[in-house]
């Protein structure tokens, strides 16, 4: 059985970038890519714990209505629903594919300058350089820890 080409609308891969004395991030060509194929080039932005989260809106748009439908059963979900909702900007790419990060959200978690841009497939995440370069090492370091976990996707 041969295997159809990769899927084009996910986010792969990391990247380092620097942002612009304005809070303006080059968004490579291959993240651009699949923003084009969810049709729109609005990006949800939001804080997410130690580093920022960005969404194509029909994505986001998928996160608010789980949270609509079911986030307000969980009973300890109103402090999450209250600091990613309430932080959420809407951003667009300019014609250069420069997206403005609003300063709020860069104070929030820490980013100055140096970024580093990470694929998780339906969202890229935004680091601090230094805060993603300690967090990778701490999942380095415990990466056995996902081998049950993988072994029931059939991962491994």
């Amino acid at each position: 059985m041969e295997r159809e080409g990769i899927i084009k609308s996910r986010f792969r891969s990391r990247s380092e970038h620097s942002l612009d004395p304005k809070g303006r991030l080059n968004v490579p060509t291959r993240f651009r890519e699949v923003l084009h194929q969810y049709g729109s080039a609005d990006l949800m932005i939001t804080s997410w714990g130690s580093h920022l989260r960005a969404y194509p809106a029909s994505e986001w748009q998928i996160i608010e209505d789980k949270l609509l439908s079911k986030g307000r059963e969980e009973a300890n979900l109103a402090g999450f629903i209250r600091h990613v909702v309430s932080g959420i900007s809407e951003c667009s790419l300019d014609k250069q594919g420069r997206l403005l990060i609003p300063a709020p959200l860069r104070a929030e978690v820490g980013i100055s300058k140096d970024v580093v841009l990470n694929g998780m497939l339906e969202f890229v995440e935004i680091w601090d350089k230094d805060a993603w370069l300690a967090e990778f090492n701490r999942t380095r370091e415990q990466f056995d820890q996902y081998s049950t976990s993988l072994a029931k996707l059939g991962i491994i």
